[in-house]
């Protein structure tokens, strides 16, 4: 019999629709329903891709027996992360507090008034892992609350107290140091592991923004080491099992400290980051292989992430027929039936370096173990050949798998991560000169401006024709981001006008008297606390997303109330990214812009004149992380403020380099304005 979970719009809660525990979505409802009951809430967050969510509810969410203790005990809850960041960031500070560690499925215990005073992640059915069990836990708790309430009210009180510590970024100077980034700098190269990439040890994740940080480092300083460190991470991160040789796209992260065996769920702001920093190595080094690795990418997306309307889903889960990664490897006679030809599998056994016995529990995670180069030589093949042979068996085996039962996907769209891939898409179109990419990017703007839109403002997530939930301070910021970078592709001003609405929305709405941004709206749902996140991992945070795009828009605008609260933020954090880069790196990104130096550049004329292209191709192929751009033709309106008072040079596309909207001479040559820029960056 269903739950109350089976009229949600959320496919993980729906997951849950079935068990036997009298699950409540989190609401109004269920509040007051444990407050008129007396009972205390069991909250449990977690998300449609996490595979140990799938574990702990199938021993004990689907267990009669659990269920029978929850149910009695306890008025039970299930939140979807991915569709309320502020509750998941809320009582993930509760549970850090109370283990030291975090993670999904995050289990809470709160009063009825939404306090928590107990908590944990995953809970096994028996004792083990040096945990109790989860019946254990609930009996203890139950027992407890019966018994000895006041001291399950004074945690709770205490915790509440702690997490309601929100972070001030008043910052005591007005000055930027440029020192923030040297020192930042250098406990990366000390924590950097130089055999295999990366930061840290197992589990290792990708750091897309620690990598965007030593690019910047690469061109404002020319530090080859920062731009070995960069290269030498994405080329192991694609070489291992993490990445998906056969199909494109990444998974989540290293469960080894080699990048060979993944944690096998593919999300989507995994891979719009990454792709990213695939495409800045291509754009900074020209080596192909980083262009091969983005574009595959952006290929699996619109393959298997691709809404027909124009957004892209969420995620793929780990698991498939109740196994992790089973989709995704292989045992060696099943590359021999899919390949046929007996040459062909040999070559790309050699290639991935496959064994009867396997790398991963009997089975092969494809790897490249093999440079062309040294396959070219080994096998006695022209490099060419062996790139087509690679590219041939890729497709093969591709068709192969998609035979298989494939992983469950989550097919909701949320606002803040196809922003994030917006800005990729239209990045991806500048930097490969994609007339597809652009496409993409332009019906993914129009679908977010259009659905994800309702009578009540931008929304949070859509799932099959419903937007739901008000957006948060990252759905703004990372929207309004992807607009401007989709604005500097083909100028269309509709972009660039919500790319304003949003800065407005967060101006107005989301500002901390304390410096920074709240995750919600001044008008939000009142909860225990307001949560304020500021770190980087594993995505940007709100903060530094709304750091990003006002100080952009300033830029472009010349609006001061968004340079100022996005520089005061930024002098604030310097001390937290200076020390702790690989949680901050985002906030690194934000400072290198702050110092600049920061450029304007304004083409004006016919965006279809091929002069007009060609001044725009300038900054196109070029790495320009501090560059902000706008175009059109002078009575073009609306526009940004940076266009205004610029003319056109006898009829011909012109350019203005601009600091501070003071400008250079004005220029229709490409080799001029490829010089100007030169000596502005000097």
């Amino acid at each position: 019999m269903p739950n109350r979970l089976v009229n949600e719009l959320s496919p993980y809660l729906l997951q849950h629709a079935q068990n036997p525990v009298d699950w409540y979505p989190w609401s109004d409802e269920a509040l007051e329903l444990a407050k008129s009951l007396d009972r205390p809430i069991f909250l449990s967050i977690g998300y449609a891709a996490c595979h140990w969510c799938h574990v702990m509810a199938h021993e004990s969410f689907e267990d009669l027996e659990t269920a029978k203790i929850m149910n009695a005990e306890f008025l039970n809850i299930k939140v979807d992360r991915e569709e309320r960041p502020d509750l998941d960031a809320i009582y993930m500070d509760a549970v850090v507090a109370i283990t030291g560690q975090g993670g999904w499925p995050m289990s809470v215990f709160l009063t009825p008034q939404g306090k928590p005073f107990h908590g944990g992640t995953y809970f096994p059915p028996v004792p083990r892992y040096n945990m109790p069990s989860f019946k254990d836990v609930l009996l203890q708790i139950a027992k407890l609350w019966n018994e000895d309430r006041t001291r399950l009210m004074d945690l709770a009180e205490q915790l509440s107290n702690h997490i309601s510590n929100i972070p001030s970024l008043l910052s005591t100077t007005d000055q930027i140091a440029p020192d923030v980034l040297d020192h930042a700098a250098e406990t990366l190269f000390r924590a950097y592991d130089r055999k295999k990439g990366g930061w840290g040890t197992a589990p290792k994740f990708p750091q897309s923004m620690v990598i965007e940080f030593l690019f910047r480092r690469w061109e404002r300083n020319k530090d080859t080491l920062a731009l070995e460190m960069a290269t030498q991470t994405l080329k192991a991160m694609a070489k291992g099992g993490m990445y998906d040789l056969v199909g494109g796209g990444f998974h989540r992260y290293s469960v080894d400290d080699q990048w060979l065996v993944p944690h096998f769920e593919k999300m989507l702001y995994d891979n719009a980051l990454l792709i990213r920093s695939y495409l800045y190595a291509w754009q900074i080094t020209k080596d192909p292989f980083f262009r091969r690795i983005a574009t595959d990418s952006i290929t699996f997306l619109q393959r298997e992430m691709l809404d027909p309307s124009g957004g892209f889903y969420s995620s793929l889960d780990a698991d498939s027929e109740g196994e992790e990664g089973l989709f995704y490897i292989w045992k060696i006679d099943e590359v021999r039936e899919a390949l046929v030809d007996p040459q062909l599998s040999d070559f790309i056994i050699e290639a991935y370096g496959l064994t009867e016995k396997g790398n991963f529990e009997g089975r092969n995670i494809l790897r490249q173990a093999q440079e062309p180069a040294s396959l070219s030589k080994n096998l006695d093949l022209d490099e060419g050949e062996v790139v087509k042979r690679l590219a041939e068996s890729n497709s093969m085996l591709l068709s192969y798998r998609e035979k298989r039962v494939r992983p469950n996907l989550d097919d909701k769209i949320l606002t803040s991560w196809n922003g994030l891939l917006l800005s990729t898409l239209s990045m991806a179109s500048r930097i490969l000169g994609s007339v597809e990419e652009k496409r993409v990017a332009q019906h993914l703007a129009e679908f977010l401006l259009e659905e994800l839109y309702t009578e009540k403002g931008l929304q949070r997530t859509w799932w099959r024709g419903t937007a739901r939930f008000p957006a948060y301070l990252e759905d703004h910021a990372a929207l309004g981001l992807g607009l401007l970078d989709l604005y500097q592709v083909d100028f269309n001003p509709r972009w660039f006008q919500a790319a304003v609405a949003q800065a407005e929305e967060i101006l107005s709405h989301f500002i901390d008297p304390n410096g920074g941004f709240f995750d919600t709206r001044d008008d939000h749902e009142e909860l225990i606390t307001r949560p304020k996140t500021l770190q980087d991992s594993p995505i940007p945070s709100g903060n530094t997303l709304a750091v990003s795009l006002l100080h952009r828009i300033a830029l472009l605008s010349g609006d001061k109330r968004a340079l100022y609260h996005s520089e005061r933020a930024i002098r604030a954090m310097q001390e937290n990214a200076e020390r702790h880069p690989t949680a901050f790196a985002g906030w690194l990104c934000e400072i290198d812009f702050a110092l600049g130096p920061q450029l304007q550049l304004a083409i004006m004329g016919d965006i279809e004149d091929d002069r007009f292209q060609e001044l725009k191709t300038i900054i196109d192929r070029r790495y320009l992380p501090r560059l902000v751009a706008a175009g059109g033709l002078p009575d073009s309106s609306p526009k940004p403020s940076l266009l205004n008072s610029r003319e056109l040079i006898e009829g011909k596309p012109t350019a203005y380099l601009c600091q501070g909207f003071t400008c250079q001479l004005p220029t229709t040559s490409p080799k001029v304005l490829e010089r100007q820029l030169d000596d502005a960056l000097q």
